[in-house]
Parts: C-alpha cells; sequence; structure tokens
C-alpha cells in the first residue's frame, strides 16, 4: 500500500495491453520507420524514467521529404517538459548522425493518452524503478 504523510491509496491494477495491441510507434511504410523508432527508444520521458515509445506516446511515424513526422500525445497537453522531449528527439533523428534533415510533432490530444497505451516492456521498466501497474 502507498502511504503518505496525508493519503493512503491501495496500488491500483492497470489492464495490460496484449503485445499484438500494444503501440507499435509507427504504421508507415517509408524505408526509415523501423530505424525512427529504434532511435526513439532512446528519448526518455524525464518524469517516468521510460522511453516514448514504450510509454505509448508516439501514435505514427512518417517521413515526407526527408522531415520525419511524429504523431504524438503525453499524458497532459499540459505538460511543462515538451521542450526536453523535443531536444531528445532533435538530438536522435537530426544530432551528429542523421537520419532525417527534420523533424516535426503533430500533438494528438484525442483520444487523451491513457495508460493501456504503455508496452509490456514499458510496464515491466516503471515495475522496475516502483510503479504499481
Amino acid at each position: 500500500m502507498y502511504q503518505s504523510e496525508h493519503v493512503q491509496a491501495d496500488p491500483v491494477e492497470l489492464p495490460v495491453v496484449p503485445s499484438a495491441q500494444a503501440p507499435t510507434g509507427g504504421d508507415d511504410s517509408h524505408p526509415l520507420v523501423p530505424e525512427i523508432r529504434d532511435r526513439l527508444l532512446d528519448v526518455i520521458d524525464p518524469d517516468l524514467g521510460v522511453n516514448i515509445i514504450d510509454l505509448g506516446f508516439v501514435r505514427k511515424i512518417a517521413v515526407e521529404n526527408r522531415t520525419a513526422i511524429l504523431t504524438m500525445t503525453l499524458t497532459s497537453a499540459a505538460c511543462p517538459l515538451t521542450g526536453v522531449m523535443e531536444d531528445q528527439i532533435r538530438t536522435e533523428l537530426v544530432g551528429d548522425i542523421a537520419l532525417v534533415d527534420d523533424f516535426r510533432i503533430d500533438w494528438e490530444w484525442t483520444p487523451a493518452w491513457t495508460p493501456a497505451e504503455i508496452s509490456p516492456e514499458g510496464r515491466e521498466q516503471l515495475r522496475a524503478i516502483g510503479f504499481t501497474i
């Protein structure tokens, strides 16, 4: 049971998403999509300590004219750390070993992100750092 000075709460069981239904982080047929997805595994949410692919934040990856177009969401549209994640994405995709010339993030807030979008690997990572999932 989680306890703090003021609040007691029992752990909440989150639904497990079967691998076939887990977010893939991409559905475009461009040959760079798998490599972009792999590089985004190194982009870590600063609050949760887990990558943005396994958290289910990346809903789609497309490539047009050497520009990666990421359709993404976050736990909240008011997240103050979007700039940190954008900088990490820039480093991974257009940094020293550039995969594309540029990137764009299309933020998608509907449907809202839910914990059900976390991949099995993401759940395992969250459990390892103390989250009850």
